[in-house]
């Protein structure tokens, strides 16, 4: 079974619109695991215009599951991960100024960069993962750094899902799997995935070992709850 881990960005922007503690993020997150799924990630920006720095810190006292911090390395983010420990880190190249992630690391450039910082977090205990475009190149460029797995950075299916050319669509993400695993990688996924999709894609991919879905799911769970939300999911991914 693949495992879902539910991103819960849009928890903290919904409680920072009001400038208090509703919803309480760290109990959305217990409940959440509670409801089933298998781990939770966040993704904590420079400006913390959604989950806070402290935020990150707290859910170390309440993530039971898999915890997942993603982000761009900088020095802050480093020391905050280096403090806190997490199940994995995901390495986003993200630009400061950037609404959400779009676009995977460039692999074969960033290569040193991204090898040092694996080798500091991997020292620590901490698996390692890095976003990356569907291509065998990146792949193989991000095997090359010593990371433990990538995540398929999956808005392009998503958008030829939509568009009904789901075959075309998942031809280079089946490829890069098929890579990956060949190379010892561990594959994730995640960045627009749906309850529409997820079950095509997940059907589809080998060796899909997890999801982190956060935008979609928030969104369906105004309409079914957050529970039933969760179960939906966790069906489709079996």
């Amino acid at each position: 079974m693949t495992h879902l881990s539910v991103n819960i960005n849009k928890i903290a922007t919904l409680r920072n619109a009001r400038g208090g503690n509703m919803p309480n993020l760290l109990k959305v997150a217990a409940d959440i695991e509670r409801f089933g799924a298998e781990g939770i990630t966040i993704h904590p920006r420079p400006d913390e215009r959604h989950i806070r720095y402290q935020d990150a810190r707290d859910l170390t006292k309440v993530v039971t599951t898999e915890y997942n911090i993603e982000g761009n390395p900088n020095p802050k983010f480093i020391d905050l991960v280096l403090e806190t420990k997490p199940t994995q880190v995901t390495l986003v190249p993200d630009a400061v100024d950037v609404l959400t992630s779009n676009a995977g690391w460039d692999t074969i450039t960033h290569k040193d960069f991204l090898k040092d910082i694996i080798t500091t977090l991997k020292a620590k205990g901490i698996r390692t993962s890095i976003f990356v475009n569907a291509t065998t190149k990146m792949v193989e460029g991000a095997a090359a750094t010593g990371t433990d797995r990538i995540e398929l950075y999956t808005e392009s299916y998503a958008k030829a899902y939509d568009e009904n050319n789901r075959q075309d669509g998942i031809a280079s993400f089946i490829e890069a799997a098929t890579v990956a695993h060949s190379l010892g990688l561990g594959i994730n996924a995640g960045h627009d995935l749906s309850l529409d999709n997820i079950k095509y894609f997940k059907d589809k991919v080998p060796h899909l070992l997890e999801v982190s879905i956060g935008h979609a799911l928030i969104c369906e769970s105004l309409y079914f709850g957050l529970e039933n939300v969760i179960s939906m999911y966790l069906n489709k991914l079996k």
